[in-house]
């Protein structure tokens, strides 16, 4: 399973792809590839959003889903997908409307 994810041009926040809301600021409303063939169509989607200048440094990422939640395999992107790991007054995990589990 991938998602796709990437950084806002306009402000560095990280932000994963969704079809029905296109680039989206919680990982939880991401878009789930669960085959090649949908793999294709979110790096499409990536190559899109680099070249109308939405988004920079479109990847792919490994995910699994942990109690019913979206969690990024690799650290690097849990903590993209959260916040700073020593500072949890700031990034997303500050935010009232942040839920780890969402």
């Amino acid at each position: 399973m991938k998602i796709l994810a990437a950084n806002r041009l306009r402000d560095g926040e990280a932000v994963w792809f969704s079809t029905e809301r296109g680039w989206v600021r919680r990982i939880a409303e991401a878009e789930i590839a669960l085959d090649k063939e949908a793999e294709e169509r979110l790096a499409a989607a990536g190559q899109a959003g680099k070249r109308d200048n939405e988004i920079v440094d479109p990847e792919l990422i490994d995910i699994e889903i942990v109690d019913g939640s979206v969690r990024p395999i690799r650290l690097r992107e849990r903590i993209r997908a959260a916040g700073p790991t020593i500072r949890p007054d700031l990034g997303k995990q500050a935010r009232p409307d942040f839920s780890a589990a969402a």
